[in-house]
């Protein structure tokens, strides 16, 4: 069976996809958000998210179930990812324009990407690192910009990179649940997010949000943080967390767009000069390749997979239609193909060039 010739196509459309609903959902939410609190718009977004989590949930013979041992790490992603992340986003977005936000967010992909290098010891070659350092240049000059036009707006800005190291965190920990069912995960962590956001509103005191702005939330939580959430560890699952990171990089773009349809005319050289540099940098990952003979060892796991992907070739008594989820085995093989750093190949590298 061979392995596909673009294995990169579908993690790069799950990613562009989730990038999409979540770039559009940053203006959204500074507009629906408008005088709302910080710790309800955070606890309204992830009780939006949580619904759509519950709601694409997969039986369990298609996809791997979250375990027990998964709730320190559900834990973690939801400290980081539902409550600091959104937390930071809602009350910079109430002190910065809408379009310098959404690009800023751009540096939670060099973020995530440095974090996968670390941690997972993704491959990085000089085509990665390039495009890291495009997209950190353009987050120095919105940074610069907004010092420039002010003290409120500079805070605004720091606060939004704030949610981006706290998601970059996020994107690195859910790394390790990405072969599990997304809907389960979705829902754990933003019910896990929603509670403690909505305690941490009651303590504070904030003023209840009015109907229509808390349906409105609700609403972009669903498909900017709940849908947009799976299709991201969908995408992680196709070819790992640094690549999917910087796919996801399309996203501050989305909504810098977006914002300025919704009438925020905060757009300077300096703004369009970062914002080039970090589209830059995007384009530049996105034109990666990689293909080098490597060598599978022998290993047993669970998730959903197909047999017709080159590296399931067990065999059923009944043969499955389409994808589903068991435990199974996985012979040693050496080969040599196009790949990405997904579940199968997490090789190591004698240098980041190969």
């Amino acid at each position: 069976m061979q392995a596909p010739a673009w294995p990169a196509l579908k993690g790069a459309a799950y990613a562009l996809a989730a990038a999409v609903l979540f770039g559009i959902s940053t203006p959204l939410v500074q507009k629906f958000g408008a005088g709302v609190g910080a710790f309800s718009t955070a606890a309204l977004l992830y009780a939006g998210a949580a619904l759509a989590g519950a709601a694409s949930r997969r039986p369990r013979e298609r996809e791997a179930g979250l375990r027990r041992t998964d709730l320190p790490r559900l834990l973690a992603i939801a400290a980081f990812g539902a409550v600091i992340g959104p937390v930071a986003l809602a009350w910079g977005l109430q002190r910065t324009s809408g379009a310098s936000a959404s690009l800023m967010l751009t540096i939670e992909a060099p973020l995530t990407v440095l974090l996968a290098w670390l941690v997972y010891r993704e491959s990085m070659g000089g085509r990665v690192w390039a495009a890291v350092l495009l997209l950190l240049a353009g987050g120095v000059l919105l940074v610069l910009d907004q010092g420039r036009i002010g003290g409120v707006q500079m805070w605004g800005l720091l606060a939004v990179l704030l949610a981006t190291a706290a998601w970059a965190m996020d994107n690195t920990l859910s790394r390790a649940l990405a072969e599990r069912d997304p809907g389960q995960v979705v829902l754990a962590k933003a019910a896990l997010g929603a509670s403690a956001t909505t305690a941490l509103a009651l303590a504070a005191g904030e003023a209840r949000p009015s109907l229509a702005a808390a349906a409105a939330l609700l609403a972009v939580g669903a498909t900017g943080y709940g849908l947009s959430l799976r299709l991201y560890l969908l995408a992680q699952r196709a070819f790992g967390a640094a690549r999917t990171g910087s796919v996801f990089a399309f996203a501050p773009f989305i909504g810098a767009g977006f914002a300025l349809v919704l009438g925020d005319r905060d757009f300077g050289l300096w703004l369009a000069a970062g914002g080039a540099l970090m589209l830059a940098g995007v384009l530049l990952h996105l034109a990666e390749s990689h293909d080098h003979e490597h060598a599978h060892e022998a290993h047993e796991h669970e998730h959903a997979h197909r047999h017709d992907d080159g590296h399931h070739d067990h065999e059923h008594e009944i043969a499955p239609a389409g994808a589903h989820s068991h435990r199974h085995r996985h012979a040693p093989v050496r080969h040599r193909h196009a790949h990405v750093p997904d579940v199968h190949h997490g090789h190591r590298h004698q240098s980041e060039g190969d």
